[in-house]
């Protein structure tokens, strides 16, 4: 192939990008992916981006899950394709481009990536946890037990136990203060704890603040992987101009061969 790949991290978040505008990437090839992505027998991410071009927006992102099949939306990995595309020279500092989920607006503010989610209209409250979907799903749930807590444990039970072989992320939320929390995410399509997950980020914000437990519009959160922030505005439908804030790096590049 002698492809040119590059490597991003997202609070620990990490990625496999390509630059696919000529594509010539060969997407259908799950065993491939998932081999790239293996931490012992390949490059080793999280996931695999794909940018590629588009005739309405500057660009479109194309995402897959370590197990190599295309998932949802990725928060995280839509901050970090946006990094990748200035880093070409495909956009400055603004930009906007297409997912899975829709089109998304982001900037980049020094260090830091500001990406513009999808509206949320539907929060599902249950007795013990809340469901949304904030370009992929998500259960969220206080966890009291924090020391306790085994990710992939747990996440596994309800991932599969709730949700069947569709399955949802699985968020563990621990209560910091009035606008600042810390959660652990299990990842369907890793199926197992990852550092950071942007889409559970903004859907434990829009959560905490739908309980009471967040009283304004914006919160603090801490990943394993660092920290986030995440803003919006309550709208009588639900929610609405949400954006996901956090830094988005560039760790390596290399030739596939």
């Amino acid at each position: 192939m002698n492809q040119k790949f590059h490597k991003y991290q997202a609070t620990g978040n990490d990625f496999i990008l390509f630059d696919n505008r000529q594509d010539t990437f060969p997407k259908k090839d799950t065993k491939l992916i998932s081999r790239l992505c293996h931490r012992r027998f390949g490059i080793g991410a999280d996931g695999l981006i794909l940018l590629e071009a588009d005739k309405s927006t500057d660009f479109r992102m194309v995402y897959f899950n370590s197990d190599g099949r295309e998932g949802s939306m990725c928060g995280n990995g839509g901050r970090c394709v946006v990094a990748f595309a200035k880093k070409l020279g495909v956009v400055g500092d603004f930009c906007e481009f297409l997912a899975v989920d829709g089109v998304h607006k982001a900037h980049i503010d020094g260090d830091w990536v500001v990406l513009g989610m999808a509206n949320v209209t539907e929060v599902h409250s249950k007795p013990k946890h809340i469901w949304l979907d904030t370009g992929s799903p998500h259960h969220v749930q206080v966890w009291e037990d924090w020391d306790g807590l085994d990710v992939k444990k747990e996440g596994e039970r309800l991932r599969y136990g709730i949700y069947g072989q569709r399955g949802s992320n699985i968020n563990f939320v621990k209560l910091l203060g009035e606008d600042a929390f810390e959660v652990r995410t299990y990842e369907r399509g890793v199926e197992d704890e990852t550092y950071s997950c942007g889409t559970g980020v903004t859907a434990t914000a829009l959560s905490m603040h739908y309980l009471g437990h967040l009283k304004g519009t914006r919160a603090r959160i801490s990943t394993r992987g660092g920290d986030l922030e995440v803003t919006f505005a309550k709208t009588p439908d639900g929610y609405s101009e949400i954006k996901l804030k956090g830094p988005a790096t560039w760790v390596f590049s290399g030739t596939l061969p």
